[in-house]
């Protein structure tokens, strides 16, 4: 027999409330008689394999028992690889061993699971608050006897108190988080209905008003922080994580380092913004990081917030535009001068395309012929 039928796929499950390992194989006798051949496995219906109590030993029996006669698949059972070791480990003290008897804390093994696979602070925070919110909802439920159907009512629970579909997508995706990564479980959960996606545009500004409000900028490195924001595309956490030597002069790039999804990206580096950061360079000689704060530490992301709204009243710009509109206005600028959407994509820094066509249409344009609309205004 050809052993791609020769599989035997271990999984999480949980049955009777107990951690259980189970077993999904092709229906090959050798297979099924060998593995009745361990103590305590049993059949579940409900999820179509065998099942034996979850331990180490019965782990290393499994192995030890089909070595040589099939392959034991647990790419599904053991998930603890992290999805980037090239970045710095967090620091989740903060969200662990905090002691409050009328509140149902977020268990650890949720918080340890969020740091193996390094995912960002604002992400954990987001996270363990939806989940907390979730689990104290079903305060007195043991966590393993929440059901799919619980589930629901909770979410129907939200929408009759009109939360929005943001909001609800981040709060299924932190219980599914718990039930099919922490825990491993098939994901029964993906049946939960999600909330359609609203199909709001992003507010933009004009080439005329981002001119307006950069022109409004007197202090030096008020004006450095912004238009590196606008004329890069920048995130605002991508702006302030920016180090001295993420400014590619010599390629007109800034190198941008684990952004969104834990991902590396190169964006445009104009040549006007360039001069305005050698010029702001010179007068203010940061040590570390491209903008810092008081002794050389992180700027903060509610100074950058402060300077836009004070720029923008400046400018008696009244649209409520936010520091990731400069982002939208980037994109979009790019577009109107004719930038492929593709290329728009990439230095953005979005993992699909479908996030990028919010802008617009796709054109025709060669990547070399890219002109940094930075470079078109006066500043």
């Amino acid at each position: 027999m050809d052993n791609r039928f020769k599989t035997i796929t271990i999984r999480h499950l949980i049955v009777n409330n107990k951690k259980m390992i189970g077993l999904e194989y092709p229906n090959n006798p050798t297979i099924r008689t060998l593995l009745y051949t361990m103590d305590n496995v049993k059949w579940n219906s409900e999820f179509g394999m065998s099942y034996i109590e979850n331990n180490k030993d019965n782990i290393r029996k499994i192995y030890n028992l089909f070595r040589g006669i099939a392959w034991i698949n647990g790419k599904y059972f053991f998930k603890n690889k992290p999805i980037n070791t090239n970045i710095p480990e967090p620091d989740y003290s903060s969200f662990k061993n905090k002691q409050n008897e009328n509140y149902r804390r977020c268990p650890d093994e949720y918080i340890d699971k969020l740091q193996v696979l390094r995912y960002s602070k604002n992400t954990v925070k987001t996270y363990v608050s939806m989940f907390e919110k979730f689990i104290n909802y079903y305060e007195g439920i043991d966590l393993l006897r929440i059901t799919e159907e619980d589930i629901r009512k909770y979410l129907l629970y939200l929408v009759e108190s009109k939360v929005s579909n943001s909001y609800q997508n981040q709060m299924i995706n932190a219980i599914k988080f718990y039930y099919e990564i922490v825990l491993g479980l098939p994901n029964r959960y993906y049946q939960i209905d999600r909330p359609r996606r609203e199909k709001r545009l992003p507010l933009v500004l004009s080439v005329e008003e981002v001119q307006r409000l950069l022109k409004t900028v007197t202090n030096l490195k008020h004006k450095a922080i912004l238009t590196t924001i606008y004329s890069a595309g920048l995130r605002i956490s991508e702006l302030l994580n920016l180090k001295l030597s993420d400014i590619q002069s010599d390629r007109m790039l800034i190198f941008v380092r684990d952004s969104k999804g834990n991902k590396d990206r190169n964006t445009l580096l104009g040549k006007k913004t360039l001069k305005i950061l050698r010029q702001y360079y010179k007068q203010y000689r940061p040590k570390n990081y491209l903008f810092e704060g008081i002794n050389g530490t992180k700027y903060s992301s509610t100074s950058v917030q402060k300077i836009l709204k004070r720029a923008l009243k400046n400018a008696k710009i009244i649209k409520p535009a936010t520091v990731h509109t400069l982002r939208h206005s980037f994109a979009t600028h790019l577009l109107e001068k004719g930038t492929n959407l593709r290329y728009i994509q990439t230095l953005l820094g979005h993992s699909s395309p479908k996030t990028t066509e919010i802008y617009t249409r796709v054109s025709n344009v060669d990547i070399e012929y890219i002109i940094n609309p930075i470079d078109i205004i006066e500043i």
